[in-house]
């Protein structure tokens, strides 16, 4: 991973941090309500591979209502290439994770669960329509991975080996 001012332009302002790190808030906030315990980190590296690809992004939210599963079988061309990109968004997962936990914003628990801290990240979605996009895309994801409730389903679903 490059220093922060040795990358280009447009990577600082589309993966930074505090961006990343608020995208896999809403997602972890969205299963929270699904399920309290938290969601499982092996899910989280998924989320933003899904919110911050346009196409996958697009697919997801025309359809907020339908099922996670069936919405990828009717729409495979969302899963091209989706194993490059999880690998390719790690490094900026785990940047976002690291400020969200530095700023005291998540927890992890014994189970590994990531859990979201109240009242540490306002509830208000804005921004600019791509950005508010991406961020009520985050809850459906979460939402859904917490309705499937199997890693290896998910996981299984989008092409990549659990």
């Amino acid at each position: 991973m490059k220093r922060w001012d040795q990358r280009p332009f447009e990577i600082r302002n589309l993966f930074n941090p505090a961006f990343c790190g608020l995208v896999l808030f809403r997602a972890m906030t969205g299963y929270e309500e699904e399920d309290a315990r938290g969601m499982p980190f092996s899910l989280s590296l998924l989320v933003l591979p899904l919110c911050l690809h346009k196409d996958s992004r697009e697919v997801i939210a025309n359809r907020p209502r339908s099922y996670l599963l069936k919405t990828a079988e009717k729409n495979q061309q969302i899963m091209v290439g989706f194993t490059d990109r999880v690998t390719q968004m790690l490094p900026y997962a785990f940047e976002g994770f690291g400020l969200l936990m530095e700023r005291g914003c998540i927890d992890v628990a014994d189970d590994g669960r990531i859990q979201t801290i109240p009242n540490k990240v306002r509830k208000s979605v804005n921004g600019t329509v791509e950005t508010v996009a991406c961020q009520k895309v985050a809850r459906v994801i979460g939402k859904e991975f917490a309705r499937i409730a199997d890693r290896a389903t998910v996981y299984t679903t989008f092409g990549i080996r659990p």
